[in-house]
């Protein structure tokens, strides 16, 4: 199996854009999406983004969190005030969001480290090193703080 993986926490607007964004908070983002840069009506992107991504290869979906929120934590509070805004503005909620993506079989992604023993035990194939993750206490903390949904999603490659 190959497992391409990243986390990002993104705040959206259709109103505010993202350089609108990163005036507000003074944090330059990793990337940007500016709403309808691909296609005009209907907009496509349908809204602007501001992202702070971590796409290192090598790490667990936890370590990947834990980069996120390390860059972000001393600014959450700023960050849900501006979240607030921003679904008042735009008249819905959803502004604030943390991020993970996981494609199985993209030709891009890692595969399975079958060369070393865990503890041990041989490994067998299916039970790739980047496969399970949990969400701990300070991740926990920092979506109450920035009101972040959490969203995961998964695909196949193909």
């Amino acid at each position: 199996m190959i497992v391409s993986q990243y986390v990002y926490f993104a705040l959206s607007s259709n109103q505010l854009s993202a350089a609108e964004i990163t005036a507000r908070l003074g944090i330059e983002p990793d990337e940007i999406v500016v709403r309808g840069s691909r296609v005009a009506c209907p907009p496509r992107p349908t809204r602007h983004r501001w992202k702070i991504t971590c796409r290192k290869r090598g790490l667990t979906v936890d370590e990947q969190l834990k980069r996120v929120v390390d860059r972000l934590f001393d600014h959450a509070e700023r960050i849900g005030e501006l979240a607030v805004e921003l679904d008042n503005v735009d008249g819905e909620p959803g502004a604030s969001q943390l991020q993970v993506v996981r494609v199985f079989e993209h030709p891009d992604g890692e595969g399975e480290d079958l060369t070393s023993p865990v503890e041990g035990l041989e490994k067998l194939p299916g039970q790739h090193q980047l496969l399970g993750w949990h969400v701990d206490a300070r991740v926990l903390e920092f979506l109450r703080l920035t009101r972040a949904e959490l969203d995961v999603d998964e695909y196949a490659y193909g």
